[in-house]
Protein backbone atom coordinates (compact mmCIF):
# COMPACT_ATOMS: atom_id res chain seq x y z
CA UNK A 1 0.00 0.00 0.00
CA UNK A 2 3.07 2.05 0.97
CA UNK A 3 4.22 3.03 -2.63
CA UNK A 4 6.85 6.53 -0.98
CA UNK A 5 8.43 4.46 1.78
CA UNK A 6 11.97 2.91 1.25
CA UNK A 7 12.29 -0.26 2.48
CA UNK A 8 14.27 0.07 6.09
CA UNK A 9 17.66 -1.21 5.99
CA UNK A 10 17.92 -4.75 8.01
CA UNK A 11 20.04 -4.38 10.88
CA UNK A 12 22.63 -6.39 9.93
CA UNK A 13 23.83 -9.80 11.96
CA UNK A 14 26.99 -9.64 13.81
CA UNK A 15 30.02 -11.79 12.19
CA UNK A 16 31.76 -12.25 15.35
CA UNK A 17 32.02 -11.96 19.16
CA UNK A 18 34.07 -8.68 18.37
CA UNK A 19 31.03 -6.97 17.06
CA UNK A 20 28.93 -8.30 19.83
CA UNK A 21 30.11 -5.13 22.25
CA UNK A 22 28.58 -6.96 24.98
CA UNK A 23 30.37 -7.88 28.58
CA UNK A 24 31.73 -11.49 28.09
CA UNK A 25 30.41 -12.88 31.37
CA UNK A 26 27.05 -11.20 30.39
CA UNK A 27 27.07 -13.54 27.42
CA UNK A 28 28.94 -16.59 28.58
CA UNK A 29 26.40 -16.39 31.32
CA UNK A 30 23.06 -15.87 28.83
CA UNK A 31 24.23 -18.72 27.14
CA UNK A 32 24.75 -21.46 30.40
CA UNK A 33 21.14 -20.48 31.60
CA UNK A 34 19.44 -20.96 28.20
CA UNK A 35 21.06 -24.06 27.90
CA UNK A 36 19.75 -25.41 31.20
CA UNK A 37 16.50 -23.79 31.04
CA UNK A 38 15.85 -24.72 27.44
CA UNK A 39 17.69 -28.14 27.03
CA UNK A 40 19.19 -26.90 23.71
CA UNK A 41 22.43 -28.97 23.36
CA UNK A 42 23.63 -28.59 19.59
CA UNK A 43 24.95 -25.18 18.37
CA UNK A 44 22.40 -24.94 15.58
CA UNK A 45 19.67 -25.70 18.20
CA UNK A 46 21.21 -22.49 20.79
CA UNK A 47 22.00 -20.43 18.03
CA UNK A 48 18.32 -20.47 17.40
CA UNK A 49 17.46 -19.53 21.25
CA UNK A 50 20.14 -16.94 21.76
CA UNK A 51 19.20 -15.74 18.72
CA UNK A 52 22.71 -15.20 17.03
CA UNK A 53 24.44 -16.56 14.04
CA UNK A 54 26.01 -20.28 14.19
CA UNK A 55 29.31 -19.04 14.29
CA UNK A 56 29.41 -16.50 16.81
CA UNK A 57 27.61 -19.68 18.87
CA UNK A 58 30.17 -21.52 18.27
CA UNK A 59 32.96 -18.96 19.34
CA UNK A 60 30.98 -18.81 22.50
CA UNK A 61 30.51 -22.55 23.06
CA UNK A 62 33.98 -22.46 22.27
CA UNK A 63 35.10 -20.08 25.29
CA UNK A 64 32.85 -21.78 27.90
CA UNK A 65 34.03 -25.12 26.89
CA UNK A 66 37.58 -23.78 27.50
CA UNK A 67 36.20 -22.37 30.70
CA UNK A 68 35.43 -26.09 31.25
CA UNK A 69 31.41 -24.77 31.65
CA UNK A 70 30.68 -27.35 28.72
CA UNK A 71 31.84 -30.50 27.34
CA UNK A 72 30.73 -31.98 24.44
CA UNK A 73 29.00 -35.50 24.86
CA UNK A 74 30.84 -37.18 21.99
CA UNK A 75 27.53 -38.07 20.56
CA UNK A 76 26.97 -36.80 17.17
CA UNK A 77 22.69 -35.74 17.05
CA UNK A 78 21.44 -37.76 14.82
CA UNK A 79 17.97 -35.53 14.22
CA UNK A 80 20.20 -31.93 13.37
CA UNK A 81 22.46 -33.39 10.45
CA UNK A 82 24.55 -34.73 12.70
CA UNK A 83 25.62 -32.02 14.87
CA UNK A 84 27.93 -32.50 18.13
CA UNK A 85 25.94 -32.21 21.34
CA UNK A 86 26.96 -30.53 24.20
CA UNK A 87 26.05 -30.31 27.86
CA UNK A 88 26.70 -28.12 30.80
CA UNK A 89 29.58 -29.64 33.60
CA UNK A 90 28.78 -29.65 36.92
CA UNK A 91 30.97 -26.46 37.29
CA UNK A 92 28.84 -25.16 34.32
CA UNK A 93 25.17 -26.29 36.43
CA UNK A 94 26.56 -24.56 39.12
CA UNK A 95 27.62 -21.30 36.91
CA UNK A 96 23.98 -21.10 35.49
CA UNK A 97 22.08 -21.60 38.69
CA UNK A 98 24.17 -19.00 40.47
CA UNK A 99 23.73 -16.61 37.18
CA UNK A 100 19.67 -17.60 37.44
CA UNK A 101 19.55 -16.09 41.06
CA UNK A 102 21.43 -12.58 39.62
CA UNK A 103 18.57 -12.51 36.81
CA UNK A 104 16.28 -15.00 35.26
CA UNK A 105 16.76 -13.52 32.06
CA UNK A 106 17.68 -16.29 29.11
CA UNK A 107 17.29 -16.38 25.73
CA UNK A 108 17.89 -14.15 22.71
CA UNK A 109 21.18 -11.90 23.68
CA UNK A 110 20.20 -8.05 23.70
CA UNK A 111 20.97 -5.54 21.61
CA UNK A 112 23.50 -3.22 23.62
CA UNK A 113 21.87 0.25 23.54
CA UNK A 114 24.35 1.98 21.53
CA UNK A 115 24.39 -0.44 18.43
CA UNK A 116 20.07 -0.17 18.71
CA UNK A 117 20.82 3.84 18.65
CA UNK A 118 21.98 3.19 14.88
CA UNK A 119 19.24 1.07 13.92
CA UNK A 120 16.28 3.49 15.23
CA UNK A 121 18.72 6.18 13.07
CA UNK A 122 17.62 4.21 9.70
CA UNK A 123 14.18 3.34 10.51
CA UNK A 124 13.26 6.90 12.26
CA UNK A 125 10.01 8.07 11.78
CA UNK A 126 11.18 11.13 10.53
CA UNK A 127 12.48 9.55 7.34
CA UNK A 128 9.16 8.90 6.52
CA UNK A 129 7.07 10.94 3.81
CA UNK A 130 3.46 10.67 3.28
CA UNK A 131 1.60 11.35 0.30
CA UNK A 132 -1.71 12.99 0.03
CA UNK A 133 -3.12 9.21 -1.47
CA UNK A 134 -1.49 7.50 0.89
CA UNK A 135 -3.39 10.03 3.47
CA UNK A 136 -6.46 9.60 1.89
CA UNK A 137 -6.44 5.80 1.34
CA UNK A 138 -5.64 4.86 4.85
CA UNK A 139 -8.81 7.60 5.85
CA UNK A 140 -11.38 6.62 3.07
CA UNK A 141 -13.74 4.90 4.98
CA UNK A 142 -14.01 8.59 7.07
CA UNK A 143 -15.96 11.49 5.38
CA UNK A 144 -13.26 14.41 6.18
CA UNK A 145 -12.97 17.63 5.05
CA UNK A 146 -10.24 18.40 2.56
CA UNK A 147 -8.92 21.12 5.29
CA UNK A 148 -8.36 18.63 7.41
CA UNK A 149 -5.69 16.44 4.84
CA UNK A 150 -3.64 20.06 4.19
CA UNK A 151 -3.20 19.99 8.46
CA UNK A 152 -2.62 16.57 8.84
CA UNK A 153 -0.10 15.63 5.85
CA UNK A 154 2.63 17.93 6.80
CA UNK A 155 2.38 16.86 10.28
CA UNK A 156 2.72 13.30 9.77
CA UNK A 157 5.58 13.80 7.45
CA UNK A 158 7.48 15.66 9.24
CA UNK A 159 7.23 13.40 12.27
CA UNK A 160 6.67 15.57 15.12
CA UNK A 161 4.18 15.63 17.98
CA UNK A 162 0.22 16.67 17.41
CA UNK A 163 -2.61 17.46 19.07
CA UNK A 164 -5.94 16.93 18.02
CA UNK A 165 -8.80 18.76 19.62
CA UNK A 166 -12.34 19.32 19.27
CA UNK A 167 -16.17 17.97 20.54
CA UNK A 168 -16.04 14.52 21.44
CA UNK A 169 -17.76 11.81 18.72
CA UNK A 170 -15.79 13.53 15.73
CA UNK A 171 -13.56 10.74 14.77
CA UNK A 172 -10.33 11.95 16.55
CA UNK A 173 -9.54 8.07 17.28
CA UNK A 174 -10.79 7.35 14.20
CA UNK A 175 -8.01 9.58 12.48
CA UNK A 176 -5.17 8.97 14.48
CA UNK A 177 -5.69 4.82 13.24
CA UNK A 178 -6.21 5.53 9.73
CA UNK A 179 -2.50 8.08 9.81
CA UNK A 180 -1.18 4.44 11.73
CA UNK A 181 -2.19 2.93 8.33
CA UNK A 182 -0.51 5.51 6.13
CA UNK A 183 2.70 4.62 7.40
CA UNK A 184 2.38 0.82 6.13
CA UNK A 185 5.99 -0.06 6.34
CA UNK A 186 8.39 -2.37 8.42
CA UNK A 187 10.85 -1.80 11.24
CA UNK A 188 13.02 -4.13 13.64
CA UNK A 189 11.83 -4.15 17.41
CA UNK A 190 14.77 -5.31 19.48
CA UNK A 191 13.82 -8.41 21.55
CA UNK A 192 15.49 -6.82 24.46
CA UNK A 193 18.73 -3.91 25.11
CA UNK A 194 21.29 -4.02 26.94
CA UNK A 195 22.59 -0.88 29.14
CA UNK A 196 25.17 -1.08 31.97
CA UNK A 197 25.18 -5.10 32.61
CA UNK A 198 21.16 -4.61 32.67
CA UNK A 199 18.32 -6.28 30.39
CA UNK A 200 15.41 -4.30 28.84
CA UNK A 201 12.69 -6.35 27.26
CA UNK A 202 11.45 -4.45 24.03
CA UNK A 203 9.44 -6.80 21.95
CA UNK A 204 6.23 -7.05 23.18
CA UNK A 205 3.68 -9.19 21.28
CA UNK A 206 0.60 -6.70 22.77
CA UNK A 207 2.06 -3.83 20.64
CA UNK A 208 4.63 -4.92 17.77
CA UNK A 209 2.68 -6.97 15.10
CA UNK A 210 5.06 -9.45 13.71
CA UNK A 211 5.86 -9.78 10.21
CA UNK A 212 6.23 -13.42 9.01
CA UNK A 213 9.44 -13.72 7.69
CA UNK A 214 11.39 -16.49 5.77
CA UNK A 215 13.25 -19.09 8.10
CA UNK A 216 16.91 -19.36 7.14
CA UNK A 217 17.63 -22.95 6.26
CA UNK A 218 21.25 -23.60 7.80
CA UNK A 219 21.32 -26.56 5.29
CA UNK A 220 19.99 -24.91 2.19
CA UNK A 221 22.47 -24.30 -0.37
CA UNK A 222 21.74 -20.06 -1.54
CA UNK A 223 21.53 -18.66 2.18
CA UNK A 224 19.13 -15.89 2.29
CA UNK A 225 20.21 -12.46 3.41
CA UNK A 226 20.72 -12.84 7.15
CA UNK A 227 19.30 -9.93 9.52
CA UNK A 228 20.47 -9.81 13.23
CA UNK A 229 17.54 -12.17 14.68
CA UNK A 230 17.99 -10.81 18.16
CA UNK A 231 15.89 -8.15 16.71
CA UNK A 232 11.64 -8.96 14.91
CA UNK A 233 10.46 -7.83 12.13
CA UNK A 234 6.84 -6.07 13.08
CA UNK A 235 4.47 -3.20 11.28
CA UNK A 236 5.04 0.22 12.80
CA UNK A 237 3.97 -0.14 16.36
CA UNK A 238 1.09 1.70 17.63
CA UNK A 239 0.70 2.75 21.32
CA UNK A 240 -2.65 3.92 22.51
CA UNK A 241 -3.43 5.35 25.97
CA UNK A 242 -6.38 6.54 27.34
CA UNK A 243 -7.82 8.12 30.90
CA UNK A 244 -5.27 5.21 32.25
CA UNK A 245 -2.03 6.91 31.39
CA UNK A 246 -0.23 8.14 34.30
CA UNK A 247 3.29 9.27 34.92
CA UNK A 248 4.94 6.23 36.22
CA UNK A 249 3.56 4.40 32.84
CA UNK A 250 6.39 5.95 31.13
CA UNK A 251 9.35 4.75 33.67
CA UNK A 252 11.19 1.70 33.07
CA UNK A 253 9.45 -1.51 34.71
CA UNK A 254 11.20 -3.56 36.78
CA UNK A 255 10.60 -7.32 37.90
CA UNK A 256 12.27 -7.88 40.75
CA UNK A 257 11.13 -11.72 40.63
CA UNK A 258 12.92 -12.10 37.64
CA UNK A 259 15.72 -9.10 37.99
CA UNK A 260 15.28 -7.79 34.36
CA UNK A 261 13.16 -4.51 33.51
CA UNK A 262 10.37 -4.15 30.72
CA UNK A 263 10.64 -1.15 28.42
CA UNK A 264 8.34 1.98 29.36
CA UNK A 265 5.56 2.13 26.54
CA UNK A 266 7.05 4.90 24.69
CA UNK A 267 10.08 2.97 24.23
CA UNK A 268 7.91 0.56 22.84
CA UNK A 269 6.65 2.80 20.27
CA UNK A 270 9.65 3.91 18.99
CA UNK A 271 9.47 4.21 14.96
CA UNK A 272 5.71 4.46 15.46
CA UNK A 273 2.80 6.59 17.18
CA UNK A 274 2.05 7.02 20.66
CA UNK A 275 -1.34 7.69 21.02
CA UNK A 276 -2.53 10.12 23.66
CA UNK A 277 -6.48 9.68 23.72
CA UNK A 278 -8.65 11.72 25.96
CA UNK A 279 -6.17 13.88 27.80
CA UNK A 280 -7.38 15.89 30.25
CA UNK A 281 -9.59 12.31 31.78
CA UNK A 282 -5.72 11.31 33.64
CA UNK A 283 -5.41 11.56 37.34
CA UNK A 284 -2.11 13.48 36.62
CA UNK A 285 -3.01 16.95 35.33
CA UNK A 286 -2.19 17.39 31.47
CA UNK A 287 0.29 20.08 32.23
CA UNK A 288 2.84 17.64 34.05
CA UNK A 289 1.83 14.99 31.35
CA UNK A 290 3.27 17.70 28.46
CA UNK A 291 6.37 18.50 31.01
CA UNK A 292 7.37 14.72 30.79
CA UNK A 293 7.33 14.76 27.01
CA UNK A 294 8.75 18.24 26.66
CA UNK A 295 12.35 16.84 26.47
CA UNK A 296 11.67 13.74 24.36
CA UNK A 297 9.84 16.12 22.11
CA UNK A 298 12.56 18.88 21.58
CA UNK A 299 15.65 16.72 21.79
CA UNK A 300 14.51 13.08 20.12
CA UNK A 301 15.63 11.09 22.71
CA UNK A 302 14.37 10.36 26.67
CA UNK A 303 15.68 9.27 30.19
CA UNK A 304 15.03 6.52 31.74
CA UNK A 305 16.45 5.34 35.38
CA UNK A 306 17.65 2.53 37.03
CA UNK A 307 16.81 0.62 40.16
CA UNK A 308 20.39 2.04 41.47
CA UNK A 309 19.04 5.85 40.51
CA UNK A 310 21.09 5.65 37.18
CA UNK A 311 19.62 8.14 34.71
CA UNK A 312 20.54 6.88 31.01
CA UNK A 313 19.84 8.33 27.39
CA UNK A 314 17.35 5.97 24.98
CA UNK A 315 16.30 7.32 21.56
CA UNK A 316 12.83 8.90 21.39
CA UNK A 317 11.63 8.20 17.69
CA UNK A 318 7.89 8.16 18.10
CA UNK A 319 5.03 10.62 16.78
CA UNK A 320 3.01 11.19 19.49
CA UNK A 321 -0.30 12.31 19.32
CA UNK A 322 -2.35 14.14 22.12
CA UNK A 323 -6.24 14.04 21.35
CA UNK A 324 -8.34 15.74 23.94
CA UNK A 325 -12.40 17.31 24.09
CA UNK A 326 -10.63 20.52 25.17
CA UNK A 327 -9.83 23.80 24.03
CA UNK A 328 -6.17 23.92 24.33
CA UNK A 329 -6.30 26.74 26.19
CA UNK A 330 -8.27 25.24 28.96
CA UNK A 331 -5.59 22.93 29.92
CA UNK A 332 -1.69 24.10 28.74
CA UNK A 333 0.08 26.78 29.30
CA UNK A 334 1.33 28.51 26.52
CA UNK A 335 5.11 27.25 26.94
CA UNK A 336 3.74 23.92 26.70
CA UNK A 337 1.56 24.60 23.46
CA UNK A 338 4.38 25.85 21.72
CA UNK A 339 6.66 22.59 22.16
CA UNK A 340 3.44 20.75 20.79
CA UNK A 341 4.28 21.27 16.95
CA UNK A 342 1.07 21.26 15.69
CA UNK A 343 -2.53 22.08 16.57
CA UNK A 344 -5.14 20.50 14.50
CA UNK A 345 -8.73 21.58 15.48
CA UNK A 346 -11.25 18.61 14.86
CA UNK A 347 -14.70 19.92 13.91
CA UNK A 348 -18.21 18.37 13.78
CA UNK A 349 -19.11 17.63 10.41
CA UNK A 350 -21.48 20.25 8.30
CA UNK A 351 -25.12 19.36 7.45
CA UNK A 352 -23.39 17.92 3.70
CA UNK A 353 -21.01 16.14 5.33
CA UNK A 354 -23.70 14.80 7.81
CA UNK A 355 -26.02 14.19 5.40
CA UNK A 356 -22.78 11.90 3.65
CA UNK A 357 -22.34 10.29 6.52
CA UNK A 358 -25.66 9.25 7.46
CA UNK A 359 -26.30 7.73 3.68
CA UNK A 360 -23.39 5.79 4.04
CA UNK A 361 -23.72 4.21 7.43
CA UNK A 362 -27.89 3.63 6.47
CA UNK A 363 -26.65 1.94 3.42
CA UNK A 364 -24.08 -0.10 5.09
CA UNK A 365 -26.46 -1.06 7.69
CA UNK A 366 -29.51 -1.90 5.35
CA UNK A 367 -31.78 0.58 6.03
CA UNK A 368 -33.65 2.50 3.29
CA UNK A 369 -33.26 6.58 3.53
CA UNK A 370 -36.72 8.57 3.92
CA UNK A 371 -36.99 11.78 2.89
CA UNK A 372 -40.17 13.35 5.16
CA UNK A 373 -37.35 11.30 8.27
CA UNK A 374 -34.80 13.22 7.11
CA UNK A 375 -36.32 16.36 7.01
CA UNK A 376 -37.61 16.28 10.26
CA UNK A 377 -34.72 15.31 11.57
CA UNK A 378 -32.62 18.25 9.71
CA UNK A 379 -35.47 20.44 10.14
CA UNK A 380 -37.21 19.60 13.70
CA UNK A 381 -34.92 18.03 15.82
CA UNK A 382 -31.37 19.47 14.67
CA UNK A 383 -32.56 23.12 15.51
CA UNK A 384 -33.38 21.92 18.74
CA UNK A 385 -29.70 21.47 20.00
CA UNK A 386 -28.23 24.78 17.56
CA UNK A 387 -27.52 22.62 14.28
CA UNK A 388 -24.35 21.43 16.05
CA UNK A 389 -23.52 17.91 14.53
CA UNK A 390 -21.11 14.87 15.06
CA UNK A 391 -19.89 12.33 13.35
CA UNK A 392 -21.29 9.41 15.93
CA UNK A 393 -24.92 10.46 15.45
CA UNK A 394 -25.57 8.96 12.49
CA UNK A 395 -24.54 5.44 13.40
CA UNK A 396 -26.09 5.93 16.82
CA UNK A 397 -29.17 7.15 14.98
CA UNK A 398 -29.71 4.39 12.89
CA UNK A 399 -28.52 1.82 15.29
CA UNK A 400 -31.48 3.17 17.42
CA UNK A 401 -34.03 2.61 14.38
CA UNK A 402 -32.32 -0.86 13.37
CA UNK A 403 -33.34 -1.74 17.44
CA UNK A 404 -36.83 -0.58 17.45
CA UNK A 405 -37.56 -2.25 13.64
CA UNK A 406 -36.28 -5.38 15.25
CA UNK A 407 -38.66 -5.36 18.36
CA UNK A 408 -41.33 -4.19 16.56
CA UNK A 409 -41.23 -6.82 13.75
CA UNK A 410 -40.62 -4.42 11.14
CA UNK A 411 -38.81 -4.43 7.93
CA UNK A 412 -36.31 -1.63 8.33
CA UNK A 413 -37.58 1.34 7.55
CA UNK A 414 -37.10 5.51 9.31
CA UNK A 415 -39.31 7.78 9.79
CA UNK A 416 -40.40 11.26 11.77
CA UNK A 417 -42.03 8.64 14.66
CA UNK A 418 -38.87 6.77 14.68
CA UNK A 419 -36.61 9.59 14.39
CA UNK A 420 -38.29 10.75 17.51
CA UNK A 421 -37.71 7.65 19.46
CA UNK A 422 -33.56 7.25 18.99
CA UNK A 423 -33.27 11.11 19.21
CA UNK A 424 -34.65 10.60 22.13
CA UNK A 425 -31.72 7.92 23.50
CA UNK A 426 -29.44 10.36 22.02
CA UNK A 427 -29.75 13.24 24.57
CA UNK A 428 -31.16 12.77 28.26
CA UNK A 429 -33.82 15.59 29.19
CA UNK A 430 -32.33 17.58 31.92
CA UNK A 431 -35.01 16.92 35.14
CA UNK A 432 -34.37 17.33 38.64
CA UNK A 433 -34.66 13.39 40.27
CA UNK A 434 -36.21 14.17 43.42
CA UNK A 435 -34.76 11.27 46.17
Amino acid sequence: MNMHTTAVMAPPAPRGMAEMQLPMVMMRDILLKTMFRKNADTVSEIAQAICLPIQVTQELVDIARDQRLLEATGTLNANSGNEMGYQLTDVGKARALDALAQSEYFGAMPVPLDVYREQVKRQSIRNIQVSRDQLTSAMGHLVLPDSLLDHLGPAVSAGRSILMYGPPGNGKSSISNGIRDALGDKVYVPRAIEYSGQVITVYDPIVHSAVEEIRDDPNALRRIKRFDTRYVCCERPTVVTGGELSLKMLDLVYNPTARTYQAPLQLKSTGGIFIVDDLGRQEEPPQALINRWIVPLEENKDILGLQSGEKFEVPFDTLVIFSTNFHPNEIFDQAALRRIFFKIKIDGPSQENFLKIFALVARKKGMPLNEPALLHLLKVKYPTIGNIYANYQPVFLIDQMIAICEFEGLPYQMSPDLIDRAWANMFVKDETIVN
